[in-house]
């Protein structure tokens, strides 16, 4: 396996490898910031919804990075789907900057909390699930991998339709002032 492992990174596009780690390095981060922030959010008494769906989640995003380390290191990347990726980081930047310490992973009511209305928010109810739903087909695409990205976007789809349903119930039976911290 580390035969293989070290193959592979011989053989590996210098770009590929850097975007890959600027991506591994980014989600390490936010898993993070989300702990951080869930930690204090339910010190201040939020709660959290439908957490049975989390493991899925996570088991899908880490399958998408791992496959992508696989598949992806010897494969030149289409610097044309590199700038559409850095402009999904972009809108990725502007929904954490909107959310602050609010942001996390999980879905977590805040009672008495007003809903964030800035930034994204202003134009759609769940910004960053169009952002990592991006992020999930356009990133694999760069390196060509269309099946891969095809197959993982259904997988985000399936998940975030669970997701989705869990936190739109939870908010509509939150009290008013009730804020969605969860991306």
């Amino acid at each position: 396996m580390i035969e293989s492992l070290a193959a592979t990174l011989a053989a590996a596009h210098p770009l590929s490898v850097g975007v890959l780690a600027l991506v591994t390095l980014q989600r390490l981060a936010e898993l993070v910031v989300a702990r951080r922030n869930t930690h204090a959010l339910l010190a201040r008494g939020a709660v959290e919804v439908a957490p049975g769906h989390y493991p899925a989640i996570v088991g899908l995003h880490a399958a998408w990075l791992l496959g992508l380390w696989l598949l992806a290191p010897a494969r030149e990347p289409s610097l044309l789907l590199l700038a559409v990726f850095a402009l999904l980081q972009i809108g990725r930047l502007w929904v954490l900057a909107s959310l602050g310490e609010r942001w996390t992973t999980r879905i977590l009511i805040l009672p008495g909390a007003p809903l964030v209305r800035s930034g994204p928010y202003r134009y759609v109810a769940h910004p960053n699930y169009i952002v990592v739903a991006g992020e999930i087909l356009v990133l694999p695409l760069a390196f060509g991998l269309m099946a891969f990205a095809l197959i993982f976007t259904v997988l985000n789809a399936a998940a975030l339709w669970v997701r989705l349903r869990a936190e739109n119930a939870a908010l509509r039976a939150a009290p008013a002032a009730a804020q969605d911290v969860s991306p």
